[in-house]
C-alpha cells in the first residue's frame, strides 16, 4: 500500500435490509480475521454438522455420491461430491462447484445447497470439489487440486451422465477465484472445454489495496484485514509481490481473451467491489462476453446469509437466467 494513498471516501450504504440482518450477524460474525484466529473458527465449524446426504438428495431427486479423483502428482486424491439428477436419461449439463471460505475454511458440502436449488430447477449434474487448504496447503495446491478434479469430471462426462460440453465452473468468493483461475488454467493448458464461469463476489486480487477495500476497512463481511490473512496464508511473503500467479490471484492475468462467457456479481458494499469489476471491464477490453451485476448495498456473501432480502431474491434470479440461457435450458 503506498504510504501516499488519501484517507478513504465515505462507504456506500447498506441496503437497509441487509442492514438490519448485518447488525445481528455482527453479534456472532467476526467483523475482521487474523491469522491466529484461523485455528479457533475451524474448531467451531468442526462442531457444527455438516450437510447431510439425506438432505442433498431432496426427498429423492437426487442421487447423491462421494467418489475420488486422482490428485495433482505425488498429492492425495481428491475428493468430489457428486449429485445427479435421479431418473435422468439423457446426458446433462453439469456445474463444477468450488466451495468459498478465503482459501482457508470450508469443504465440498459448503455452498452446495444453492447450487442444487440451480439444479432442481434446470436439471443439472453438480460436482463439488474438495481441495487442500492454506496455510498448510499454500499456492499452487488449492487450484491444482481443482484442476485435477475438473480433468476427471470431464474425462468421466459419459459415466456421470453429463454432457461434456456444457459443463460450467462456478464458486463464491474464495471460490470464485478459483473457478476464475481454473477457466485460464484449462485455456492455457488445452484442458476441459468449459462453457462458462460464474464468479460470486469472487477474490481474484491479492494486493488487496482497491478503493473498495479502503472504503470498507472494519465494515461488513470479510474486511481488509480479513482479506490479508487469506492472501497471505495462500501466498505467504509472495502476497502482494511482482511474482503472484494469475493461476492464484486471477486479477493478476495479463490476456483474458479465450474464456468462456462469465457472470460477474458483487455487492457495492464490500471489499471486492472493484476488483470484480476490473475483472470484467478486462473480461470486455480483450473482446470476450461478461455479464456483471453490482448490487446496490450489497456486503459479501449477503445472498447467502439473508435470502430473503429483496436483492438477495433478485441476485438469485439473476443467476438462474444467465444459466439457462448459458447452458440452453
Amino acid at each position: 500500500m503506498s504510504a501516499t494513498r488519501p484517507s478513504a471516501a465515505p462507504p456506500p450504504p447498506f441496503d437497509p435490509e441487509l442492514d438490519a440482518a448485518l447488525a445481528v450477524l455482527g453479534e456472532t460474525l467476526p467483523r475482521s480475521l487474523t491469522p491466529e484466529m484461523i485455528p479457533l473458527m475451524r474448531a467451531e465449524a468442526a462442531k457444527a454438522p455438516g450437510v447431510p446426504d439425506e438432505a442433498l438428495s431432496r426427498g429423492g431427486a437426487f442421487q447423491v455420491e462421494e467418489r475420488a479423483a486422482p490428485g495433482p502428482a505425488g498429492a492425495p486424491d481428491v475428493s468430489l461430491l457428486i449429485c445427479r439428477p435421479a431418473g435422468a436419461t439423457t446426458p446433462l449439463p453439469a456445474v463444477y462447484h468450488i466451495h468459498g471460505g478465503g482459501m482457508i475454511f470450508g469443504d465440498n458440502r459448503v455452498g452446495v445447497e444453492g447450487v442444487l436449488d440451480w439444479a432442481q430447477e434446470l436439471q443439472l449434474v453438480v460436482v463439488s470439489v474438495e481441495y487442500r487448504l492454506a496455510p498448510e496447503h499454500p499456492h499452487p495446491a488449492p487450484v491444482e487440486d481443482c484442476y485435477a478434479g475438473l480433468v476427471w469430471t470431464a474425462a468421466h462426462a459419459a459415466e456421470l451422465g453429463v454432457d461434456p460440453e456444457r459443463i460450467i465452473v462456478a464458486g463464491a468468493s474464495a471460490g470464485g477465484g478459483l473457478a476464475a483461475a481454473l477457466a485460464l488454467l484449462a485455456r492455457d493448458r488445452g484442458g476441459p472445454a468449459l462453457a462458462g464461469q460464474m464468479l460470486m463476489c469472487p477474490m481474484l486480487d491479492d494486493r488487496n489495496d482497491t478503493p473498495s477495500s479502503h472504503q470498507m476497512a472494519g465494515l461488513g463481511v470479510w474486511d481488509r484485514t480479513a482479506n490479508e490473512t487469506g492472501w497471505t496464508a495462500l501466498l505467504g511473503d509472495a502476497r502482494g509481490g511482482p511474482d503472484v500467479s494469475p493461476y492464484a490471484a486471477p486479477a493478476r492475468a495479463t490476456d483474458l481473451s479465450g474464456l468462456p462467457p462469465a457472470f460477474i456479481d458483487v455487492g457495492s458494499a464490500e471489499t471486492f467491489r472493484d476488483e470484480d469489476v476490473a475483472y470484467a471491464a478486462a473480461i470486455w477490453r480483450a473482446g470476450g462476453s461478461a455479464e456483471l451485476h453490482v448490487w446496490p448495498g450489497g456486503f459479501h456473501g449477503f445472498d447467502f446469509m439473508v435470502p430473503h432480502a429483496a436483492v438477495s431474491r433478485e441476485a438469485r434470479a439473476a443467476r438462474l437466467r444467465w444459466l439457462r440461457r448459458v447452458l440452453g435450458g
